[in-house]
């Protein structure tokens, strides 16, 4: 019997004045699988990953999570989280208010110290995130979106602003941590060698449209 794919993209198809910067993209992601998009600056990973979150709408196509469609849905009912390249903490708050943010419930920040207990950041859960490494703050940042337990966990760009050394290090913390967890993933990069690291399968993106696939 076939897998049935967790998120599945149909025809995506993106604009921004002339610019046609999704033209008629076809995705399947599988169940507990890592899926790098692969591709230069400029080719429309982004967009795409923004398209899945909710945060662009398609000018055409549709988008589907366990089979129901998402399309129209708002980013914080579709159960994916999201990880910027930027990170996009809150500086004002603690490592553990950032991860809190947006919860609700009594057990809010119970939820927050077990979500920064898996990444490794319990001792930096008072820290603001001026007082944190690159490589911490990413913690965080993965943290927080980990703590929704969503059904797909998106990427964007996940190491570019991290030196040689760190990089090498969280590339490694990213598969292990996605393996034990099993959250279902989906991250862009420009970075080759990054894609063969941590994907079970690659997709080559060029010009707004997959050019390639495979394991």
């Amino acid at each position: 019997m076939e897998r049935a794919p967790l998120l599945e993209l149909k025809g995506i198809r993106k604009r921004f004045g002339e610019l046609a910067v999704l033209r008629g993209v076809d995705l399947a992601l599988y169940p507990g699988e890592i899926l790098a998009l692969l591709g230069p600056s400029g080719c429309g990973k982004t967009t795409l990953l923004r398209v899945v979150a909710g945060l662009e709408v398609p000018d055409a196509g549709r988008v589907f999570l366990e089979g129901r469609e998402i399309t129209a849905l708002p980013p914080e009912k579709r159960g994916i989280g999201f990880v910027f390249q930027d990170y996009a903490l809150f500086p004002h708050l603690t490592a553990l208010g950032n991860v809190a943010f947006g919860l609700k419930g009594k057990d809010r920040l119970a939820r927050a110290r077990k979500a920064l207990e898996r990444v490794g950041m319990t001792l930096f859960q008072d820290r603001r995130p001026g007082e944190l490494s690159g490589g911490q703050q990413q913690r965080v940042a993965l943290a927080r979106a980990l703590v929704i337990e969503p059904d797909v966990l998106l990427l964007d760009e996940p190491l570019a602003n991290l030196d040689a050394a760190l990089r090498e290090d969280m590339r490694r913390y990213i598969r292990e941590l996605q393996k034990e967890i099993g959250v279902t993933t989906l991250f862009v990069t420009h970075d080759q060698s990054e894609a063969m690291a941590l994907a079970d399968q690659v997709v080559v993106m060029l010009d707004g449209q997959l050019e390639q696939a495979g394991t």
